[in-house]
């Protein structure tokens, strides 16, 4: 048994630095993120070296402020919760060394967890009634996932990106129009001032998985778009191509999904990840939710981006099924989900 249900969450796989207390999987308690976005505006994206280095800068005061703003200490937790992957290998052991630390100091349990399995546990957060089975798209930077969550801590990616993500190709495609870092939001807010039929860019299908995605084709549709105009010496309108380049990308993850979820015979169906947080995907996801009479769930924009609160989540029903993690818990910066390296069972971590 989990002492109150109290987990401290930590987050550090790219360039948030995050920690949060959370009860029960689901009651938010405190939810503090140090966000480096201001850093790495500079570079056009996150330099992984300066990541590292400020997550060792601000990590302790993080902690800190979650456990004074949930008005709890140490001795009250009942585990530390961790992202150990995928993400930057040197951001994410900033996060495990700490959580390793925390955890041999208070003599607390300590359990690793995947980090998009915290954004599908971000769902649980604002969401009571939600419980597995579901179908959750996973929509982000570095991934574009459609993950039938079977039970809690039992998943199966249905469709997966076969090159770039789509949060990748937002921010690749931001940056060709002169909108700058980070890409997602930018694209988002252009996208409401242009015409989302003024240029028709392709829509990959993949023949030997339908709920698989594509999107380097439709990024390269767009630079070469741009290229042209500016061999041509013709104006382009930043706004339209916005608009017209996040149809593309909204009616895909669309498709896919509803597809998906009809033929799995899912009653419930969830988004996570930063581009979750797209007005523009939220809504079509909703209506086509509504058209079809699936039950639709979403988490607000903070627990879509990086949290803790979601780790804290993940790492409850981690706890909850049995599993701990020992002092060898190391950084996998390619973890795949479901895999439990340096995550075993209670009587078998170290």
């Amino acid at each position: 048994m989990i002492k109150n249900g109290l987990i401290l969450g930590i987050e550090s796989s790219c360039d948030e630095t995050a920690a949060a207390v959370v009860e029960g999987g689901r009651k938010v308690l405190s939810n503090v993120i140090y966000s480096q976005i201001d850093l790495h505006t500079v570079y056009g994206g996150v330099v992984p070296e300066i990541a590292s280095r400020k997550h060792i800068e601000k990590i302790n005061q993080v902690i800190a402020k979650a456990l004074a703003d949930a008005g709890v200490s140490l001795p009250d937790l009942g585990g530390i919760a961790v992202t150990y992957g995928p993400g930057l290998v040197g951001a994410l052991l900033v996060g495990v060394a700490e959580a390793k630390a925390i955890a041999f100091a208070a003599d607390l349990p300590l359990v690793g967890v995947h980090h998009i399995e915290g954004h599908i546990s971000a769902n649980y957060l604002e969401h009571p009634e939600l419980e597995p089975p579901f179908l959750c798209l996973v929509a982000s930077g570095g991934h574009s996932h459609l993950v039938a969550v079977k039970d809690y801590g039992t998943y199966e990616i249905i469709g997966r990106t076969r090159d770039d993500a789509a949060g990748e190709a937002f921010d690749k495609v931001a940056r060709a129009i002169g909108l700058g870092y980070p890409g997602g939001p930018k694209i988002d807010a252009a996208a409401k001032l242009g015409n989302p039929d003024a240029i028709e860019f392709p829509r990959a299908k993949i023949a030997d998985n339908a709920y698989d995605f594509s999107f380097s084709g439709l990024k390269s549709a767009v630079l070469n778009y741009l290229n042209g105009c500016r061999m041509k010496g013709e104006a382009f309108c930043k706004e339209d191509v916005a608009a017209s380049f996040q149809k593309a990308v909204v009616e895909v993850l669309t498709e896919h999904s509803m597809m998906a979820a009809q033929s799995l015979g899912m009653s419930k169906f969830a988004i996570a990840g930063g581009v979750a947080s797209n007005s523009a995907l939220r809504a079509s996801l909703e209506q086509a939710c509504r058209d079809r009479g699936i039950a639709f769930y979403r988490p607000s924009p903070v627990y879509c981006t990086d949290n803790a609160a979601m780790i804290a989540a993940a790492g409850y029903y981690e706890f909850a099924l049995g599993y701990r993690s020992g002092f060898d818990l190391n950084a996998v910066p390619g973890l795949r989900i479901g895999e439990k390296s340096g995550v075993y069972p209670e009587k078998a971590a170290i």
